[in-house]
């Protein structure tokens, strides 16, 4: 029977428990250093505090997925992942103790004391187990044995393969080519030839085998190898196609009743797009607050500076091409658009984008409004609608979209955001439209909901420093 690799949260389970195990002794050893040999969990308020660093963590772990390639982790990132665990962690009880305005009750130091001990436990405590798991995933008894049936021509390339992915659960006992009579007792980078065609069979039916890993040129028989694993109950692996890039995501699934291999820029969890779409609409629902607060404050100074409306309305272009109307609050002259075709020629940006130092169309207020990003919280409203993302890719303007060629148009495989890779990542400061690209096409390639947190935050620290402003 074979069992799929399970999520990341089950299969980490053991790093989740002991990382709250440690978390717990820290939070015993921070209290007892700042009020003595007493135990925290006689008092009631502090023993909530204990139960609820517990459930961060748990959700933590399920939303944020802080385990996932932990094994290949190096020292530098596993003491950068252990910070960001605690750190959240903290900030939490903080900000819990803000809402429920009890901060004055529970001493700072404990928590703070908290940071630095739990983020030291935790280090310590995912090293020691890593490297206790690694030694044990070197050990064949723990190990799934694996039988790769392929061609002289081809089995080297596919070893070499296999052999370069570290911790996958599994050891390869033999190569069995298919295009020779029998077992030739050589080896191929370092594995031996175990059978040939006519006793391969024979091999699977007599030995400890628990995979076999097929991969034959397009129009070889391969049945009655399949067939003989089925009927043998041995797991079997058909390789549907040569190596991929790293980037590319495939999977094989039922298409309208048709075996498919689907493949595409990447592949969401539906959890994951529920978490991000819940992100979408309590943070809109916050920023859509601060727009009308906005509102009162900059509309009267917008209209007296350039009277016409507040709000500037524009058509852009979203996932996969769909278009929608984007707002902001207007930070240029009404006649801003009539008039940039007079000022390509001060377009700084390389490429399908227009920026400049110093617009002329801007007005006053409006410098102030885009160095701050205050002139975006009217998107709130498109996040709301389910047009755009907190988190995502620039949306196009429609002229810049009618001029895209076929490797620009990857960044729209998901929602336009109000920040994202690009914003963060120097705004203004980044002068090549391809540069633009590859960081939207890179967000894409590697989204997750842990990826999003981190943007925001640096989203915020933008905002403040004014770094990349236009």
């Amino acid at each position: 029977m074979y069992q799929r690799d399970k999520s990341v949260w089950i299969k980490h389970l053991d790093f989740i428990i002991l990382d709250i195990l440690c978390m717990q002794i820290a939070y015993v050893a921070s209290f007892m250093i700042r009020h003595g040999f007493v135990w925290p969990y006689e008092d009631p308020g502090y023993r909530n505090i204990g139960i609820i660093i517990a459930l961060v963590q748990i959700c933590t772990s399920f939303f944020l997925e802080l385990y996932k390639d932990i094994l290949r982790r190096g020292y530098f990132q596993e003491f950068k992942s252990s910070i960001m665990s605690t750190t959240i962690v903290v900030m939490f009880v903080f900000t819990y103790l803000f809402v429920t305005k009890t901060s004055s009750i529970y001493s700072r130091a404990v928590f703070l004391q908290l940071w630095v001990t739990g983020t030291v436990l935790i280090y310590a405590e995912r090293l020691l187990w890593k490297n206790l798991i690694r030694k044990r995933m070197q050990d064949k008894r723990y190990l799934q044995s694996l039988v790769v049936i392929s061609t002289e021509e081809r089995a080297k390339e596919t070893v070499d393969v296999i052999k370069k992915k570290t911790y996958t659960g599994f050891y390869i006992q033999g190569i069995i080519l298919i295009d020779s009579a029998k077992e030739n007792s050589s080896d191929i980078l370092g594995i031996p030839v175990i059978a040939g065609k006519e006793d391969a069979i024979t091999y699977l039916k007599r030995n400890v085998v628990d995979e076999v890993f097929v991969d034959l040129p397009e129009g070889s028989d391969q049945k009655e190898v399949l067939a003989a694993c089925r009927e043998m109950g041995i797991v079997s692996h058909l390789n549907l196609g040569r190596r991929v890039r790293e980037t590319s995501h495939m999977m094989v699934e039922t298409f309208a009743d048709h075996l498919v291999i689907t493949s595409g820029i990447n592949f969401a969890e539906p959890r994951d797009m529920l978490i991000k779409r819940i992100m979408d609409i309590l943070g809109s629902l916050v920023g859509i607050a601060f727009t009308a607060v906005l509102t009162v404050i900059f509309g009267p100074v917008i209209f007296i500076q350039s009277p016409g409306p507040i709000f500037f309305s524009q058509e852009r272009v979203g996932r996969n091409g769909r278009k929608f109307r984007i707002y902001k609050f207007r930070s240029m002259y009404p006649d801003a658009e009539e008039r940039k075709k007079d000022l390509m020629a001060e377009n700084k940006m390389q490429g399908l984008m227009f920026k400049m130092d110093n617009d002329p169309r801007i007005i006053p207020i409006g410098r102030f409004m885009r160095r701050t990003s205050l002139d975006e919280f009217p998107q709130f409203f498109n996040v709301l609608k389910g047009d755009m993302s907190l988190v995502g890719t620039r949306p196009p303007t429609v002229d810049e979209y009618e001029k895209y060629e076929m490797h620009h148009k990857a960044r729209l495989a998901a929602k336009p955001g109000l920040t994202g890779m690009w914003q963060v990542s120097g705004r203004s400061d980044i002068v090549d439209f391809e540069e633009v690209v590859r960081l939207d096409t890179e967000y894409i390639e590697n989204w997750s909901i842990a990826m999003d947190m981190r943007i925001l935050f640096q989203t915020v620290k933008v905002i403040f420093t004014g770094k990349g402003s236009v």
